[in-house]
C-alpha cells in the first residue's frame, strides 16, 4: 500500500491509476469471499464480458448493467487457476506470451483456485443458467468450450448442435462482438484494433483476462450505440458464436464463419 501510495502522488494516465481497484485478483484465499460478492453484484449487473487466457489458467469476468454502468469500486475479476507447467503440456508460444504479459507461473502452482472447486460455486451464483444474464464475448468458442467442460466436469460434446444445446442451457444469452462486427462497417481485426477503432481506453494490460474482459464489454455497449441505434436484434445476433454453427436454436439461420476462421483463433 506504501508503493501504492507513492505511485498515487505520480500524476499516471486515469487508466493506470484506477486499475487495482477495478480489477480484483482472485486466488484460493480470496474465492469464497469474492463469489458471495459476485452473487450480489450480479442481482443489479447482469450483464458479463467474459475472456479467458491460455484457457484453464486465467478467467476475467466484467459485470454490467443494461445501461453500461458498472458496480462501485470493483467491476472485474480475474481467476487465476492452479495449473504446474512441468505436469501439464503447453505451447511454449503461449507459455512465451503469459510470461510476457506478466503471469506469475509459479504463485498459480502454489496459490491457484482449484477448478472443480470454482465449478462448484460458478454453478450455485447466478452466473450461469438463468436467462436474465446476457454474456458479452469476442470470437469466444474456446472459451466458451472451456466453460462447459469445467462446469460439466466431462469431455466436450463431438457434435455441434449438442454443444450449443449444452451452451443455450448455462449460457442463455450471448452477444460475440467478434459476429456483431460483421454487421458494422469498417470494423475489422483483433479486439485491440476494435478498441482503437471505437477510441475506447484500455484499463489493465493487454492479453490479460481480466483487462480483455473489461474492454470487450465496452465495445460491446459502444458498438451497440454506434452501430445499432442501442437496440441489439437478438434473432439476428444472441447465441451466435464467431466462427462456429448455426448458433443456440435451429430458427437462427447462416453461419457465423468458417471453420478456417475458428482455426485461426481469436487474435487481440
Amino acid at each position: 500500500t506504501t508503493l501504492a501510495h507513492f505511485g498515487n502522488l505520480f500524476k499516471m494516465p486515469a487508466a493506470e491509476e484506477d486499475h487495482s481497484q477495478i480489477i480484483r485478483e482472485v486466488w484460493a484465499n480470496n474465492l469464497e469471499e469474492e463469489m458471495r460478492r459476485i452473487r450480489l453484484i450480479i442481482q443489479k449487473y447482469n450483464y458479463i464480458a467474459m475472456d479467458t487466457e491460455f484457457p484453464g489458467v486465467v478467467l476475467g469476468l466484467t459485470f454490467m448493467n443494461e445501461k453500461n454502468q458498472y458496480p462501485p469500486g470493483t467491476s472485474t475479476w480475474q481467476f487465476n487457476f492452479k495449473f504446474n507447467l512441468t505436469e501439464d503440456m503447453y505451447s511454449q508460444d503461449s507459455i512465451d506470451l503469459l510470461r510476457t504479459s506478466g503471469l506469475q507461473f509459479k504463485k498459480h502452482e502454489e496459490e491457484g483456485i482449484e477448478t472443480s472447486y470454482f465449478a462448484e460455486l460458478l454453478m450455485t451464483s447466478g452466473v450461469v443458467l438463468c436467462d436474465n444474464v446476457k454474456w458479452l464475448s469476442f470470437h469466444s468458442g474456446y472459451d466458451f468450450g472451456y466453460l462447459i467442460k469445467l462446469l460439466t466436469h466431462s469431455r466436450l460434446p463431438e457434435e455441434e448442435q449438442e454443444f450449443f444445446d449444452i451452451l443455450h442451457l448455462f449460457f442463455p444469452a450471448i452477444y460475440d462482438v467478434k459476429y456483431l462486427m460483421k454487421s458494422c462497417k469498417n470494423l475489422k481485426g483483433g479486439l485491440q484494433e476494435v478498441a482503437e477503432q471505437l477510441e475506447l481506453e484500455r484499463i489493465g494490460r493487454q492479453h490479460q483476462a481480466g483487462s480483455d474482459s473489461l474492454l470487450t464489454g465496452m465495445a460491446f455497449f459502444r458498438m451497440r450505440e454506434l452501430f445499432f441505434e442501442d437496440n441489439i436484434d437478438d434473432t439476428k445476433y444472441c447465441g451466435h458464436l464467431y466462427g462456429l454453427g448455426s448458433g443456440l436454436t435451429n430458427n437462427h439461420n447462416g453461419t457465423a464463419g468458417t471453420s478456417e476462421e475458428e482455426t485461426n483463433s481469436k487474435q487481440h
